[in-house]
């Protein structure tokens, strides 16, 4: 039994540890990316729609969640920021993957679009939790990058409760509305990711 559905399990028990489940769920996801933190989730708001698990608790309990991921993954970031900064001129070898123009130009677009990137986390699959590292490594403020992670979280899980209270008593048709939104927001980031790296093969042909 995957570790998933045993969350899955716990929050079908409808008891206070299914509140314990759900914000595990929701901060799990923005650690492990893969984790599917939302099906848990699109459950507890089912539940909570239904009138079995009281609505307000399951609203923090998913937003808390959120938000303490969101803390770990930024506190992730700031250590990485302050090891290159550090080791980077000393030892380049150890960060083949990140060089120092690269670090200051997450820095740079993250002091122009910052609270952007962080507003629209929580409506991005699979990717929510790197706009936390970045922010870390970037230097924004701790506490305005929890504020706006909790708005962003909040929204989102508003639009699952919304989305429960439209299905109704039908999990079948949540989820079926949970999954295309998740299939239309990964075609909007390919796309994305697909015009950036155009523009890189662009720029880099004509230079």
């Amino acid at each position: 039994m995957g570790f998933e559905q045993t969350l899955l399990d716990i929050v079908e028990t409808t008891g206070p540890w299914a509140l314990v489940a759900l914000f595990a769920a929701a901060m799990i996801e923005y650690v492990f990316p893969p984790f599917p933190g939302d099906t848990v989730t699109v459950f507890g708001a089912f539940y909570a729609v239904n009138g079995v698990l009281p609505l307000p608790l399951v609203f923090l309990a998913v937003t808390a969640g959120s938000v303490a991921g969101s803390a770990l993954d930024y506190g992730i970031g700031k250590r990485l920021g302050r090891v290159a900064e550090r080791k980077m001129p000393e030892e380049p070898r150890r960060f083949q993957w990140l060089s120092l123009e690269q670090l200051h130009k997450v820095e740079q677009a993250y002091r122009r679009h910052g609270d952007r990137y962080i507003l629209v986390n929580r409506f991005l699959p699979g990717v929510r939790g790197f706009f936390f590292v970045a922010a870390g490594m970037a230097g924004m403020p701790f506490r305005r990058v929890m504020a706006l992670g909790a708005i962003s979280a909040s929204l989102w899980n508003s639009l699952l409760l919304a989305a429960g209270w439209a299905a109704g008593a039908n999990l079948d048709e949540l989820i079926r509305l949970f999954r295309t939104y998740s299939i239309a927001a990964w075609i909007v980031l390919g796309l994305a990711a697909l015009a950036l790296l155009l523009r890189w093969l662009l720029r880099r042909r004509s230079a």
